[in-house]
């Protein structure tokens, strides 16, 4: 099954007789808007959303409160699933999962109900930009969802598991590429990256649309870094979200990885973590 759907294979799903539930899971990295004002997903949703869809609020439903596992640590699995069934979510329904386009809360969506064992889950491909068909205003009620999360095995890293993956594996670094370099941190006390780490930006999955690039397209990209089917593979960023859709554009190219959601976050939090500056992996 494809991760994503495009506008027109999701305005046809909804006309169909088996309907995805819809996650509109607007969110941003800086919480600074145009206006100077912070960043209101849910104030973006009631401004006009896909119909039928609900907001999915992605620091208190798809993580806990940060602290020392990082700036959004894995949620609470009971506030998860009872997030997901308020939305409708039920194991055997079809989910798509979007965003305001730069894709990584719509991924970080879609990573959680994956590992917790949704069979069917799609990221709408450039997100709502990418929908031109109508939109509502009203918040919808749908009828309670059945879906339980259950965890798999073996998806998740935490900070030794990634240190390990390192030099067992491939381990890639989806933040941007001066951040990796450690010339600037905006965010965490410390720049640089996981000694052993690749730099693979996650701006480099996409085109200049916002959609993701076409698969052959991802697994070249991906191969030139070594990461293929026949290594691990592990992904990580700054706490978690953008890394999710490298494990994305990765599932696309048909590679599977495991997440490190703490991150940068919480790696550098740590000063008995060793950390690497500059391009070189070590």
């Amino acid at each position: 099954m494809n991760a994503i759907i495009s506008a027109s294979e999701l305005a046809d799903a909804l006309r169909s007789e088996r309907p995805p539930v819809l996650l509109d899971v607007r969110w941003q990295l800086s919480t600074a808007a145009a206006t100077g004002e912070p960043f209101d997903g849910r104030a973006a949703y009631a401004s006009g959303h896909i119909p039928g869809a609900v907001f999915v609020d992605l620091d208190r439903e798809l993580a806990s409160p940060p602290g020392p596992r990082g700036r959004h640590p894995l949620p609470d699995l009971d506030v998860f699933g009872a997030a997901m069934r308020r939305a409708g979510v039920s194991a055997g329904r079809p989910v798509v999962a979007y965003d305001g386009g730069i894709g990584w809360a719509a991924a970080r969506a879609w990573w959680l109900l994956r590992w917790t064992g949704h069979p069917d889950v799609r990221v709408l491909d450039g997100g709502l930009p990418a929908w031109d068909g109508p939109s509502e205003t009203a918040a919808p009620v749908p009828a309670e969802g059945d879906f339980v999360p259950k965890p798999a095995d073996g998806a998740v890293l935490d900070a030794d598991g990634a240190a390990a993956l390192a030099r067992s594996g491939v381990l890639l670094d989806a933040r941007a590429g001066e951040r990796y370099r450690g010339e600037v941190e905006p965010i965490d006390p410390v720049g640089g990256h996981i000694p052993g780490a690749l730099s693979a930006p996650t701006s480099d999955n996409v085109g200049p649309d916002g959609r993701f690039r076409p698969a052959a397209e991802l697994r070249a990209r991906f191969g030139e870094l070594g990461a293929t089917r026949d290594v691990p593979v592990g992904v990580y960023c700054g706490s978690g979200v953008s890394a999710a859709h490298e494990v994305l554009a990765l599932e696309i190219a048909g590679v599977p990885a495991s997440l490190y959601v703490g991150s940068w976050s919480e790696w550098s939090s740590d000063p008995e973590r060793p950390v690497a500056v500059g391009p070189d992996p070590q």
